[in-house]
């Protein structure tokens, strides 16, 4: 569980050193701007200095998850400092896109004039992933996505885009047989954010509910701060199980609709919702019950993972791992493992091509690339909130009874 928001704290962008970001902190609205965060407080030695470009949401309504991304970069390059041997050292440079897809190329750019930074952790979200994408390739600059989960990312022609997750056909099929085989859904509303996230999302569940002959509406709604008549519509609609597709401060939003309706359905959504915020804007009474799927397992409770979580913890004032933090720090690794081959001679170009051969273990997953820069692999776990917390339930193949 998240800890209890606290303010950040910040100072003009060109001097500031970024300390670790909490939880959702109004007034916090950099709108693109870029900041940098030092990876250490230690003399260099007069060692070279490579930036690693940091692009995700450090402000807007769902922020959050990309204060865990940042979080899990700024924890990788505390680290990599920390370690005497490395010929160079590491800085961060945030550009906030806002989650917003109008906003990603703006936050591409800042990144792109910066002739010392190597590569890009982000973007986070899938539309500013697909805005941005064009101009990183065209740039020459790799970018390593923790969390954009479109499908058709892979599949656009971007010549430096990775992602360590997933994409949704991995977890919209796992979702779908989760529906059919362990809720027994006998007819599911899927509703989307009608974002690049959220359709592709809905897309790959309604593929795998088709082929497991469950029956299903689909829905689309934009975000809105009201989902009364949304949750009327699928009340008319007899669905025993709604799946929304989108992020956590709209699902929780419907959830509440939802239960005050009278809902008594399952009420699923995925990783863009699998935050302690979804628990918090919801009210803990309305979101007991609920269920997340996510092609990310919990580091907290991961005991092979239990020395990143304490180096976390001890970088980022004793604040826990969230979703896409893990995917942050192992997608930083991966660029410094890179870096580190290469010595203190690298270049854009040289980090790029170099990308694809990277293999290596990381905290989330083996880190390991297809030729089209998806990750090879992946599991795709369920979440419920029970007493107020966010569990895990366990993956999705073995919560499926033979």
């Amino acid at each position: 569980m998240t800890a209890t928001p606290r303010p950040l704290r910040t100072r003009p962008a060109r001097t500031v050193a970024l300390r670790p970001m909490a939880a959702l902190v109004a007034g916090f609205a950099l709108v693109g701007a870029a900041l940098t965060a030092c990876g250490g407080d230690s003399d260099d030695g007069g060692k070279k200095e490579y930036l690693i470009g940091f692009q995700g949401p450090l402000s807007g309504d769902s922020q959050q998850l990309g204060i865990n991304a940042y979080n899990g970069v700024l924890t990788a390059v505390e680290q990599l400092n920390g370690d005497k041997s490395l010929p160079f050292t590491l800085r961060i440079v945030a550009s906030d896109d806002q989650g917003l897809p109008e906003q990603g190329p703006t936050a591409a750019q800042k990144l792109i004039d910066n002739p010392k930074l190597m590569a890009v952790v982000g973007p986070v979200f899938s539309g500013p992933t697909k805005s941005s994408e064009p101009l990183y390739s065209q740039a020459g600059l790799l970018s390593v996505s923790p969390s954009a989960t479109n499908p058709a990312l892979t599949d656009l022609g971007f010549t430096s885009f990775y992602r360590v997750i997933a994409p949704d056909t991995v977890q919209g099929a796992a979702a779908a047989e989760f529906l059919a085989k362990v809720v027994k859904a006998k007819r599911v509303y899927s509703l989307d954010d009608r974002s690049e996230y959220g359709t592709g999302l809905s897309g790959a569940i309604e593929r795998g509910l088709e082929q497991a002959d469950v029956p299903f509406t689909h829905d689309g709604i934009n975000p809105t701060k009201d989902y009364t008549s949304q949750a009327t519509k699928i009340m008319a609609d007899g669905a025993d199980a709604v799946y929304y597709s989108g992020y956590y401060p709209e699902y929780a939003l419907l959830t509440k609709a939802l239960r005050g309706k009278g809902y008594d359905g399952a009420i699923l959504s995925g990783d863009g919702s699998n935050d302690d915020q979804f628990i918090r804007q919801a009210g803990t009474a309305n979101a007991e019950g609920a269920l997340i799927t996510c092609p990310c397992s919990d580091a907290n409770t991961d005991p092979s993972a239990a020395a990143f979580v304490a180096e976390y913890k001890k970088v980022n004032s004793g604040l826990k791992p969230g979703t896409y933090s893990g995917e942050a720090y192992d997608a930083t690794n991966a660029i410094a493992s890179v870096l580190r081959k290469l010595g203190t001679d690298a270049n854009r170009e040289s980090v790029r091509t170099a990308f694809g051969s990277v293999d290596m273990p990381g905290v989330t997953k083996r880190i390991k690339f297809e030729r089209n820069g998806d990750v090879q692999g992946s599991t795709v776990y369920v979440y419920q909130v029970k007493d107020g917390q966010r569990t895990v339930l366990g993956p999705v193949s073995s919560l499926i009874k033979p």
